[in-house]
């Protein structure tokens, strides 16, 4: 290679890569998508000290629905979904649950990522009649095999989840589980 850099591809535009150029680069996805749950974690850390009016921080408020959960005997991947589905919230204001929802899709069932990315509008039903929306938005999913399951999520988890004194298990506790359930793509556009 000109520049020296036996580590990386030799082509400028896909069409001219060779297997050499991507057995390289496959040396290089590997270990760095065995990361993702690290990666994820810093970044749900960036919820932490983010009230936006609430009564607890972002951060707590994942904490709590994780906590709720896994005290309630849910599996580690409903766990790891009810920790990261308010993770969009940074960087999608207005669609948080579809960036949690692309975040988590590889690596939970269809029922958890129906959780996870239509939790917002099942969610509006304990507070979208305050704002002068429609709380019974949710209902256009009424029939879906998985509306049962994203009611009893915000019913149990997320809507009772904004208490200053609950006693939530810490970051670190659910760091594991993190790093379990994100290091087993169940399916992905480069695992089938």
């Amino acid at each position: 290679m000109s520049d020296g850099h036996a580590d990386r591809a030799s082509f400028t535009a896909m069409e001219n890569g060779t297997a050499e150029d991507w057995q390289i680069i496959s040396s290089h996805f590997f270990p760095f998508a065995g990361q993702v749950g690290k990666r994820v974690l810093d970044h749900l850390r960036l919820l932490d000290g983010d009230y936006g009016g609430f009564p607890v921080d972002r951060l707590e408020h994942s904490l709590q629905t994780a906590t709720r959960a896994h005290r309630d005997g849910r599996d580690e991947e409903y766990v790891v979904m009810a920790l990261l589905h308010d993770i969009g919230d940074t960087l999608g204001s207005f669609n948080h649950p579809d960036v949690a929802a692309a975040i988590l899709k590889p690596f939970v069932s269809e029922e958890n990522l129906f959780i996870v990315g239509q939790h917002g509008a099942f969610q509006g039903y304990y507070y979208f009649h305050h704002l002068g929306m429609d709380r019974n938005i949710r209902d256009k999913f009424d029939g879906h095999p998985h509306y049962a399951a994203c009611a009893e999520f915000c019913e149990k988890y997320d809507q009772s989840a904004f208490d200053p004194n609950y006693d939530s298990a810490p970051l670190d506790f659910f760091e594991p589980m993190v790093m379990r359930v994100m290091a087993r793509p169940k399916q992905s556009m480069y695992v089938k």
